[in-house]
């Protein structure tokens, strides 16, 4: 089985990786290998971002590995909070006080219209890749629902009528951004594996 290490130290996104990877791929995230630094997110975009956290792991370990950058954009709101998802309310990365940052500044707004975005990089033998996933839908009016993380339990993806947090992860895993992009990394690295084993 084939490892690959996750350049984060989120746990909520290790655990769904994880889940996402099956038995298809062996997960280790950067406290696993003994990386205890937090890795500085100084890029404009998710794909710079994504490329400097892969870099950064790379260059320590020399392994295979990935990672992603991944937020909300809410299209009212000029796409805010992206890049900045995780820290919109301030460094202290306090999920409820983004979510409810992104509440107060659309107020009773009528179009509540969004997009989860990811971007992976992957570094293989050294070589980077980039593969991308995204979700629509919009937002509710107040949080709903108990699982999930981050923006969940305000977003509503495309044809549902409940919260990603409602939902839950097992259709959450199915649908979301980083299960797309994840879907894309896979594939690729699968397709790699069947090439090498046919040559």
């Amino acid at each position: 089985m084939k490892t690959l290490v996750f350049a984060s130290s989120n746990e909520h996104k290790i655990a769904e990786i994880k889940v996402l990877a099956a038995n298809a791929f062996r997960i280790k995230s950067m406290s696993e290998i003994g990386i205890k630094e937090d890795i500085e997110e100084t890029g404009t975009s998710f794909k710079e971002n994504a490329a400097l956290k892969a870099q950064f792991v790379y260059d320590r370990t020399k392994q295979n590995c990935f990672a992603d950058d991944s937020g909300l954009e809410v299209f009212t709101l000029n796409n805010e909070p992206g890049i900045y998802s995780a820290r919109y309310a301030g460094e202290a990365r306090n999920s409820n006080d983004n979510l409810q940052l992104v509440l107060e500044k659309l107020g009773k707004n009528s179009n509540r219209e969004a997009r989860f975005v990811c971007v992976i990089c992957l570094i293989d033998a050294g070589k980077e890749f980039i593969f991308e996933g995204e979700i629509r839908g919009t937002l509710l009016h107040e949080p709903e629902g108990q699982n999930g993380f981050g923006y969940d339990p305000i977003f509503v993806p495309e044809g549902y009528s409940q919260s990603f947090a409602s939902l839950g992860e097992d259709v959450k895993n199915t649908l979301s951004h980083r299960a797309r992009a994840l879907a894309k990394m896979f594939d690729y690295l699968l397709n790699k594996q069947k090439l090498i084993l046919t040559d």
